[in-house]
């Protein structure tokens, strides 16, 4: 199936009609991260898609389109990487999310973004959605991983309008329990728009981290937004592979769902809208990196990933190769393509450089400085890049190893496990420099190829320690868990 891709044309023409006079760039920009939760490849009008999102399109049409940016094929591995920098398997963090009845979270060991820019004068560091990186004990709190706002939920799936997980509320603003009303999307986009517009001409710059939560189930839209999708044809891509989280059986119920996930995209793109348009009233659009990715791919039949093979929660191009775009006003080029690879691991090493810090005060990071990549200083990037999931236990696990040119996709039984019958263990090789959609296996044709590959995914899956993140839904069946009033974490609150 032939990528579906917006002209070129239409997308400069956006840029030159985005207005305003140029303004001075400040020494160490303003951050912005929007991150999308489970939207797919082709549900973004820059790869084709047919669900509008002009103010998305807006970031690539003003700066680049990633062509090929990868993240974690689920919701916490991917945020644990965007903060840290580093493959959240060496700290037990990749093999699946932290839902509501696991008590731990990302080791406080780890140095965050946040913390990071703390001593780069970033005195303003706002997280403002979904954090889901643990609710288990106060150590886990935004506010105490860097940042000095915090305005949304611990965990995933909360309900869009009542703001409950697990029947009990799950919305704060800092510490406490908020009691706001209304659509989780546009309360989550108002208060990142508060942040940006308290921000005055010769403040200190700041960092503005949106994860949002939609459009991840559960599927529930604003009634206003439903009528314009009522006509959405179904996702037709291949999710072959792909673990159907959160996807219903039957194609009646997926369209239907694909017609509420149309409104629900809608809104996270008037949202973006909210954001950008606080950007431009404040009069530091110019004076502002802003990065835009989804967390992992769309949920198979539902979201649309096309052409791409997989879908969330696998390890396919569909799951971990996402929509992004990055912008960055008289630095990053209008209209530009990048197609070198790029990851979510690489945003805190260049987050760095763009404040001016050379050493994170941490531990070493996984991901690359592409600040010359964005800025189109350097046009190629040769590298490797690892992907895994665990989350439905270790007799079905999925594990990749990439380079620019090869991917190495190995599903079975875990790769460490010497006792494990290893006829159970697909392994699949793909030129995916020019195969995108993973269609042709070639390990048959390339034993030797194969085999190495395979010995360096063997070595990435030894880095997860003993006290990883269990599989989901280990201590849920019939735990007798029960969330706590409000969501409320144990610990001693300051006063």
């Amino acid at each position: 199936m032939a990528m579906r891709y917006a002209s070129l044309f239409s997308l400069l023409l956006a840029a030159a009609c985005s207005g305003g006079d140029p303004q001075p760039q400040a020494a160490k920009p303003n951050i912005v991260i929007l991150l999308a939760d489970d939207l797919g490849w082709t549900d973004v009008g820059f790869h084709g898609g047919n669900i509008p999102t002009p103010n998305i399109d807006r970031i690539a049409a003003e700066g680049a389109q990633l062509n090929r940016y990868y993240v974690a094929p689920v919701c916490s591995p991917t945020r644990a990487g965007l903060m840290t920098g580093r493959y959240p398997i060496r700290f037990g963090a990749m093999r699946a999310v932290y839902p509501p009845w696991r008590d731990g979270g990302m080791d406080t060991s780890e140095t965050t973004m946040a913390d990071v820019l703390a001593t780069a004068g970033y005195e303003r560091r706002g997280v403002f959605g979904k954090w889901h990186l643990g609710h288990g004990g106060l150590q886990y709190h935004p506010l105490r991983r860097g940042f000095t706002e915090f305005y949304g939920h611990y965990n995933g799936a909360i309900d869009y309008f009542t703001h409950e997980r697990e029947g009990e509320l799950d919305w704060h603003a800092g510490y406490e329990s908020n009691y706001d009303e209304g659509y989780s999307t546009d309360l989550i986009a108002a208060a990142a728009a508060r942040f940006i517009e308290k921000q005055a001409a010769g403040d200190a710059p700041f960092l503005c981290y949106v994860p949002f939560n939609a459009v991840h189930s559960p599927f529930q839209a604003q009634e206003e937004d439903l009528p314009l999708y009522a006509d959405l044809a179904a996702a037709e891509g291949n999710w072959t592979g792909a673990a159907q989280v959160n996807a219903p059986a039957g194609a009646e119920r997926r369209l239907a769902n694909r017609r509420i996930l149309g409104a629900m995209t809608h809104a996270l793109d008037r949202g973006v809208g909210r954001i950008l348009d606080a950007l431009d009233e404040a009069g530091i659009a110019a004076s502002t990196f802003v990065l835009f990715s989804s967390d992992n791919g769309g949920v198979g039949g539902v979201g649309e990933n096309a052409p791409l093979r997989g879908a969330k929660a696998s390890v396919f191009e569909g799951g971990i190769r996402v929509a992004a775009a990055a912008r960055w006003p008289g630095k990053i080029a209008a209209g530009s393509v990048i197609d070198a690879p790029l990851a979510n691991i690489d945003v805190l090493p260049t987050v760095m450089r763009l404040a001016g810090v050379a050493d994170s005060g941490g531990k070493p990071l996984d991901g690359l400085d592409i600040l010359d990549v964005l800025t189109g200083e350097r046009q190629s990037l040769d590298r490797e890049l690892f992907n895994y999931i665990g989350q439905a236990g270790p007799e079905t696990e999925q594990i990749s190893y990439m380079t620019n040119a090869w991917k190495l996709i190995v599903l079975g039984p875990a790769v460490t496990d010497e006792a494990a019958d290893d006829a159970r263990r697909r392994r699949m090789l793909f030129r995916i420099d020019e195969d995108m959609a993973e269609e042709r296996d070639v390990a048959a044709e390339h034993p030797q190829k194969t085999a190495e590959m395979y010995a360096k995914i063997k070595e990435f899956r030894a880095l997860q320690p003993a006290d990883a993140v269990p599989p989901y839904n280990q201590g849920r069946e019939g735990s007798l868990f029960r969330a706590p009033p409000e969501w409320r974490i144990p610990g001693d609150y300051p006063q």
